[in-house]
């Protein structure tokens, strides 16, 4: 495996981390909102309310509760997510290069993302819990307006203090409440988000090869930070959208603790469509896309960055792979032995497609 590969689980451990942290307080606001009843809160003030709650009862810091959980699965969900994809691109181009395209691409996030998903589930379970809770003077007003005793509930204090009260309770399935929910969430999620992000380039390298034809030699087109932040977010934006349906059923799932509600996610699935409708099933659908599309964007602007800053050899990106004979001169070589026995002429750019997807996540 190159070096370029190994820093791929940097890059994107790195990447995932900062959206994160930039991101974090939109996240406690979308869990807020779909943690919610339909009684305690109304369907057409949803994001003024939820926004206006957290900052009256918790000040500022109410919408960084468990920022730290967050990152720490994001770290390591997207090490696995990036680097796994990466991984999977060069083996696939070496050994199997007639498999390579979007459905390796989808397939190649999606366990990327599953790898991760055995730190990242937990991490969401402790992080979520800790955002509904809010800051502990918040927490006591809201014990003693329930009549129940502070003594009585318990307040995570910390991420070792989530996770040791959550397996003394309710064991390790505590911690992976909603697992598979989790992955019916962010194994189509990862999959759109690599597909969407490389249609997009592709339509971008089209429009640009067909303004450019009049040159007499064409150029590879070099994609700007700025692009990369746009269509890495209208890629994650949409994903979002579509799957924001699981990630209500997840969230509440986790959230429920003890007090269980939903037997599993198929009962959260129906139950939640016989009381609320299909506008329960996208509660919270908003303020989802409002985290991923700058979180995605940011995520793929911030490894894209790091590649062409310190990978020894600058790679493709996202979406195709050129013909050797598009690369620049000082590349022509390494890309020519690579593809060997490949021409410009008959080189099948959907089997060169290269694998980076986002998120989850959740841009998760």
């Amino acid at each position: 495996m190159s070096s370029d590969v190994w820093r791929e689980y940097i890059w994107g451990a790195m990447a995932g981390v900062f959206g994160e942290t930039v991101m974090h307080p939109i996240d406690t606001l979308k869990t807020r909102i779909q943690s919610s009843t339909p009684a305690r809160i109304q369907h057409h003030n949803l994001i003024r309310e939820g926004f206006n709650g957290i900052l009256m009862r918790d000040g500022v810091r109410g919408f960084y509760r468990g920022v730290i959980p967050g990152m720490t699965g994001s770290f390591v969900t997207g090490a696995t997510y990036f680097g796994f994809i990466e991984t999977s691109k060069d083996w696939l181009n070496v050994h199997h290069p007639s498999l390579t395209g979007p459905w390796a691409h989808f397939f190649a996030g999606a366990i990327g993302d599953t790898i991760g998903s055995v730190v990242y589930v937990p991490c969401e379970v402790i992080k979520q819990r800790m955002q509904i809770q809010g800051t502990k003077k918040s927490w006591q007003s809201t014990m003693s307006q329930l009549n129940k005793a502070p003594g009585g509930s318990y307040y995570y204090s910390g991420v070792l203090s989530a996770a040791k009260h959550i397996l003394r309770q309710e064991g390790v399935q505590g911690l992976y409440a909603g697992y598979f929910s989790t992955l019916a969430r962010d194994v189509p999620f990862a999959g759109f988000q690599i597909m969407f992000y490389e249609a997009f380039r592709r339509c971008v390298e089209w429009n640009h090869g067909r303004l450019s034809q009049s040159h007499s030699e064409p150029q590879k087109y070099e994609f700007g930070s700025h692009e990369e932040l746009f269509l890495g977010g209208a890629a994650g934006g949409l994903s979002a959208f579509l799957t924001t349906p699981m990630d209500i059923i997840k969230t509440r799932v986790q959230v429920q603790g003890t007090s269980t509600r939903y037997k599993g996610w198929l009962d959260a699935l129906l139950t939640i469509w016989k009381e609320e409708g299909v506008s329960g099933l996208f509660k919270g659908a908003v303020p989802r896309i409002m985290w991923f599309v700058p979180a995605a964007g940011l995520t793929f602007m911030s490894v894209e960055f790091l590649r062409k800053s310190f990978n020894e050899v600058p790679r493709p990106g996202f979406g195709v792979v050129p013909a050797p004979s598009k690369l620049p001169t000082r590349y022509s070589n390494s890309a020519s032995s690579r593809h060997e026995g490949a021409s410009a002429s008959n080189v099948d750019l959907t089997s060169l497609t290269s694998s980076r997807p986002p998120l989850e996540e959740q841009v998760r």
